[in-house]
């Protein structure tokens, strides 16, 4: 098993849709990556059960957490709590890469 993962050799790009991409995946816990393009959105959804972290790699994002709307910069982690309605828009110029974790893993 692989236990050292370089992110930059998971980064991508997606046209239809924000591009995501697995690093680690245990029954406890799911770390992935998201990169979003300028323009593109991961809509509001929740979690029931599910705690979700963002760790903001490049870029910057406007993410909503319930009824907030807050900007997240590079070195910035965003803390979505199970139940709580989250989501992410890239309104920038350049592409938004995120370190995502889910606990327990979907």
């Amino acid at each position: 098993m692989e236990l050292i993962k370089q992110v930059e050799r998971y980064t991508g790009a997606s046209v239809e849709k924000f591009y995501k991409r697995t690093l680690f995946r245990s029954d406890t816990m799911l770390l992935g990556l998201n990169c979003l393009e300028p323009g593109q959105v991961q809509k509001p959804h929740e979690h029931a059960n599910r705690d979700k972290f963002y760790y903001v790699v490049e870029g910057s994002g406007r993410f909503w957490l319930s009824d907030q709307h807050i900007e997240a910069t590079v070195g910035g982690v965003v803390w979505a709590p199970a139940g709580v309605v989250h989501g992410v828009a890239n309104e920038s110029d350049s592409r938004l890469t995120l370190l995502v974790g889910i606990a327990p893993a979907p």
